[in-house]
């Protein structure tokens, strides 16, 4: 193991007759190493424990690391190298640091890089900078030498001498205000000596939630699942999914839990997987405490993030609700986690350390002895078997709030309805609406009510190619067509974002006129019911066409108050908005999704279909569902319309049981690249020649990715089978000590792959 924090430059290697007067300590930095540094504390910095948070020395560079623990006595005492400060900054509690031991052991990725995931805002970690504030230093002006008595300054002294004591002292621009005066003049006058320069350190105001505050009247079901889970607050560990129907009120049951851990002065963590639910959540929350949760997302800028994670830190946000990497701030005093919607694979990070949230939410329950709630209408096949079992308690909601039932489901078999053509400026083009859907369209707009047009693809089409030649536009970085985005008038990659203008000509035949859009995107979608329906009020809801929270929550505000006829949206419209208006949802191509050799293909198209196929007739206005599909006999068809989840399950569980696959197996993807191809093949092959031959073990491939090249990376991948009770990491990490890579080629390793890229 190599030990950087031993090396020493000039100047700041101590003497080793100091050493007797402090500690041995181990440094956790959030560099990508496996293991903490060995470093000295002086006799200034004896006092430290694991989890403060400090500053070392690290080659020439200057590092900040978390004490971890005593160090190590491997190492002479002349070699070690000072910490050279204690930040002013709350400990890492324990369960966090617990919570990054284990997802590094259980991951395999290198302790340090797990660490800097719950320090993601470095700058929060340094002290606030005050800003300047003005106090009166004299009683009157008489009392400054040489100092004027105009006007102006009479005003600025007499606002500043009225400036209640209580309160922080005032900015300059602030002052100016009140005093009817210029900044400038509180500026001079605090030069001449009449106004005092106080620094002020300002954090920012975080609302208190009231847990006492009544929340709506709740039906016996409903009661009866919140007073299980308020049960579980402050017994310790466990684990409750909470699964009810689409619209039976799973959130105003998770917020008893969360009222029941706000009246015992804990902190609570609610992750959500979709921005466009992060927008509108907040309202909800605030509707029922009277107060706004903190928000923790990407889109935040980042002076918000460094005074939010304060906040945090410093224990003064008490509701903190947001993605994945929330899990990872570091709570003094978390009394319940709860993972909305747990099934979303948005919980599984691909880049950096491969973690799923749902999962290592459990992990930080267990580590701070607390509960933790998973909610779903269509919960993953791992959670269902885990309450199956009994590990986790299961806490139904069968019925729909209020009265509402659920919508009707029907496929509609685009080979008996195929979708006819319509006419745009008196040419013939392409239609994706099979006439039935079109004809509840109409009915639904007549009267009066919403419907929802539900296709998972972004932009125009998805593929652009010549008619004159054949080509195929795609990406030079990827293996991946370039999706038209007509609006921007851009070809773009969803993988690595490339994008070029849309080109007038081919750029392979060099003709004129001979590009052609193929298969739909929510866009084109867009435009055909804009030539269908023009009088409608439409909308297109994207994660490109959503510029943030902010946008979402408007958009979202618009819908819901009757604004818009007709929605047509992705996967952010599939689940957790409530629509009084909306009674259809057609599903345009509900096929989408299946195929493509997806572990979990079936079990992802159904639980999307399910939830956006829930956005109908949520109030007391019935619901309808149309699939428009060339398979209406397909198992998930068939689920869906008949309303047997159940079945589905079993089905699913027994196929996956029968390959051993998760969740009654192991699955460890490897997935090699680099900018070589030739070297990738080869290290894939040196990885295939030396993998483990172990009783219960089976190596698949190489086999190129199916993006086998990924911005600019060729990817080649080797996939480890196991049955569940072999010890997988330990196999890898061995394999992977053991195999000589060329340089430049890159092993990326993913326990529990989510998805096949």
């Amino acid at each position: 193991m190599t030990h950087d924090g031993t090396r020493s430059s000039p100047g700041l290697a101590p003497s080793p007759s100091l050493f007797q007067d402090g500690p041995r300590l181990s440094v956790l930095l959030p560099v990508p190493v496996d293991a903490p540094y060995d470093y000295w504390a002086g006799p200034d910095l004896a006092t430290l424990v694991p989890g403060d948070v400090v500053r070392v020395p690290l080659g020439q560079r200057i590092e900040t690391g978390v004490v971890w623990g005593p160090g190590a006595a491997d190492l002479p005492d002349h070699k070690l190298r000072p910490v050279l400060e204690r930040l002013d900054s709350p400990p890492l509690p324990a369960p966090l640091r617990a919570l990054v031991e284990w997802c590094a052991a259980y991951t395999l990725a290198p302790l340090g890089q797990v660490l800097r995931l719950a320090l993601s805002v470095p700058e929060a970690l340094d002290p606030p900078r005050p800003r300047a504030g003005y106090r009166a230093a004299v009683t009157d002006l008489a009392d400054v030498p040489g100092l004027r008595a105009t006007d102006a300054r009479r005003k600025a002294l007499a606002a500043a001498a009225g400036w209640p004591l209580t309160e922080p002292p005032p900015s300059a621009a602030t002052l100016a205000r009140r005093a009817g005066v210029t900044p400038a003049v509180i500026k001079g006058l605090a030069e001449a000596g009449g106004l005092a320069l106080v620094p002020v350190v300002e954090e920012p105001v975080v609302p208190t939630p009231d847990p006492r505050r009544p929340g709506p009247l709740l039906s016996p079901d409903q009661r009866a699942a919140a007073g299980r889970l308020r049960a579980m607050v402050g017994a310790g560990f466990g684990v409750a999914l909470l699964e009810g129907v689409t619209g039976s009120g799973k959130t105003e049951v998770y917020f008893e839990a969360i009222a029941e851990t706000l009246a015992a002065g804990r902190q609570v963590l609610v992750l959500l997987p979709e921005i466009a639910l992060t927008a509108r959540w907040p309202a909800r929350f605030a509707g029922r405490f009277g107060a706004l949760p903190v928000p923790w997302h990407s889109d935040l800028p980042r002076s918000q993030r460094r005074d939010l994670w304060r906040a945090v830190a410093r224990g003064r946000a008490p509701v903190v609700v947001g993605a994945r990497s929330a899990l990872f701030l570091p709570f003094p005093d978390l009394g319940l986690i709860i993972v909305d919607e747990e099934h979303d694979g948005a919980f599984k990070q691909d880049d950096g350390v491969p973690y799923n949230a749902r999962d290592m939410a459990v992990v930080r329950a267990r580590t701070g002895d607390l509960p933790v709630i998973l909610a779903s209408a269509t919960p993953a096949l791992e959670t269902v078997l885990n309450a199956r079992t009994g590990r986790y308690r299961h806490v139904p909601l069968p019925r729909r709030h209020g009265g509402a039932r659920l919508p009707d489901m029907a496929t509609l078999d685009l080979r008996a309805h195929p979708p006819e053509k319509w006419s745009r400026e008196g040419v013939p083009a392409q239609s994706f609406l099979a006439p039935p859907l079109l004809d509840a369209m109409v009915e639904t707009l007549t009267r009066g009510e919403q419907t929802l047009l539900f296709l998972n693809r972004r932009g125009y089409a998805p593929l652009t190619l010549c008619r004159a030649c054949g080509h195929r536009l795609h990406c030079p970085h990827c293996s991946a067509w370039l999706v038209e985005h007509r609006h921007r008038r851009q070809l773009r990659c969803h993988h690595c974002g490339h994008a070029i203008p849309t080109p007038p000509r081919c750029p392979m035949c060099d003709a004129a006129d001979t590009l052609a859009a193929c298969g739909p995107g929510v866009e084109r979608l867009a435009e055909e019911v804009a030539a269908r329906f023009p009088q409608a009020r439409t909308v297109v809801a994207a994660s490109d066409t959503l510029a943030g929270p902010a946008s979402a929550a408007e958009m979202m505000e618009r819908i819901e108050a009757g604004g818009v006829d007709i929605i047509i949206g992705t996967q952010v419209m599939a689940k957790g908005h409530h629509f009084p208006l909306l009674t259809l949802v057609g599903v345009v191509d509900a096929d989408l999704g299946l195929s493509g050799g997806d572990l979990r293909a079936a079990e992802r198209t159904f639980q999307l279909l399910h939830q956006v196929a829930g956005r109908a007739g949520r109030a007391e206005r019935p619901g309808r569902v149309l699939l428009q599909t060339t398979d209406p006999a397909h198992p998930v068809m068939r689920a869906l319309v008949e309303g047997d989840a159940e079945r589905f399950l079993s089905v699913e569980a027994e196929t996956r049981q029968a390959l051993t696959m998760p969740p009654f197996g192991r699955l460890v993807a490897l997935i090699v690249s680099g900018r070589d191809e030739d070297a990738v093949v080869t290290a894939g092959r040196a990885l295939a020649a030396s993998a483990p031959r172990v009783a219960g073990v089976e190596v698949l491939g190489p086999a190129p990715a199916a993006l086998a090249l990924l911005r600019g990376q060729h990817r080649h991948r080797l996939l480890l089978k196991a049955t569940r009770d072999v010890r997988v990491q330990p196999l890898v990490r061995d394999w992977l000590g053991a195999t000589t890579l060329p340089r430049g080629i890159r092993v990326r390793v993913d326990v529990d792959p989510y998805g096949f890229l």
